[in-house]
């Protein structure tokens, strides 16, 4: 049975692939540090998948307590890094911040992977990488353009030392994922996205208007050049993007790629406009939003979809969740978290 471990692994997309994982026979253990997470979490993975997953609570950015835990643990398989701080916004307001967490965090691992001997790493990208692209949609031949936010300017960076670092330790397979956007929740209603304070993605807001936690929604940038003025993204089942980490940790550990240094758009290949996705929200749950549009975010792009085959082809992977699947999953977590509050 391989072990893998699960940076972030407490986490929104974290939690959901170690669940996924565990049901392809995966031993999964897990580094959290809980900044952006729950520890209860680990209970309703238990509750989904009848298997205690071991939780390590601590920073990354701590190298002596990483090769401690790394010391004591014994053999991993691999490793998937989703630990990161990743709200455009704050990154634009705390830019060091996020330089010295997403980095630091990911050298740190990398020397360990390296000491440690482990072969395998998954990475969480970002279509970030991408910034504003001149041509929609986006392959994994667009070129990558400076970074709308700093954000997105740490997983470029990320991506560049991790194929430097391929490129001198050939036993060394790593594949990086570009996340397009993420949203719903696991058909159980037990996990789901749960942000700390006001919500920084579209989805967590608009389901805590519906349950009353927020007032309204706004939604930034009304005349945008897009069918409705609002901006168009390219929303993924979290379910979905669990399963394509899955399958590429499947793919490092048999040993099929065609390099050692792999990346791949994870998105449907269509794009949605914000207000599309809160007429659906409304539509599916019979729930009325209310909302307000206000300017432009700074670090928001206008457009961006995928351009999913080369995933689909080299992964085996594809989308099998719609937009209502997205918004019903997201409805019925956040009424789990309505009923956890009571």
């Amino acid at each position: 049975m391989s072990r893998i471990l699960v940076t972030g692994g407490a986490g929104y997309i974290g939690s959901h692939t170690v669940v996924e994982l565990i049901g392809e026979g995966y031993e999964v253990v897990i580094i959290d540090d809980l900044s952006n997470s729950q520890a209860d979490v680990i209970d309703h993975i238990e509750e989904i998948t009848g298997k205690r997953v071991p939780l390590h609570v601590f920073d990354l950015c701590d190298k002596s307590r990483l090769d401690q835990f790394f010391g004591s643990e014994g053999s991993l398989d691999g490793i998937i890094h989703f630990a990161a701080k990743k709200a455009v916004g704050e990154s634009v307001e705390k830019p060091l911040l996020y330089y010295h967490v997403n980095i630091l965090s990911l050298i740190n691992l990398l020397k360990a992977q390296k000491e440690y001997d482990i072969p395998n790493f998954v990475f969480s990208s970002s279509c970030t990488v991408y910034g504003q692209p001149d041509k929609l949609p986006v392959s994994e031949e667009t070129p990558r353009k400076d970074a709308e936010s700093p954000y997105g300017n740490t997983k470029k960076i990320s991506e560049d030392i991790i194929r430097d670092f391929a490129r001198v330790n050939d036993d060394k397979r790593t594949i990086a994922l570009r996340y397009f956007n993420p949203v719903g929740a696991h058909e159980s209603g037990l996990i789901g996205e749960l942000p700390s304070g006001i919500p920084n993605n579209l989805m967590p807001f608009i389901s805590q208007t519906a349950i009353g936690l927020r007032d309204q929604l706004k939604v930034f940038g009304g005349d945008y050049p897009t069918k409705d003025g609002s901006a168009v993204r390219d929303y993924i089942h979290v379910v979905d993007l669990a399963k394509a980490h899955v399958v590429s940790m499947q793919r490092l550990i048999e040993d099929q790629q065609k390099s050692n240094y792999e990346f791949f758009n994870l998105g449907t290949g269509s794009g949605l406009t914000v207000l599309e996705v809160i007429r659906a929200f409304e539509e599916v749950n019979d729930v009325k939003i209310k909302y307000e549009i206000v300017d432009r975010r700074a670090g928001d792009v206008v457009q961006i979809y995928a351009d999913t085959a080369y995933a689909n082809d080299e992964l085996g992977w594809r989308t099998e969740r719609d937009l209502d699947d997205m918004v019903r999953t997201a409805w019925k977590w956040e009424q789990h978290l309505a009923q956890m509050r009571e």
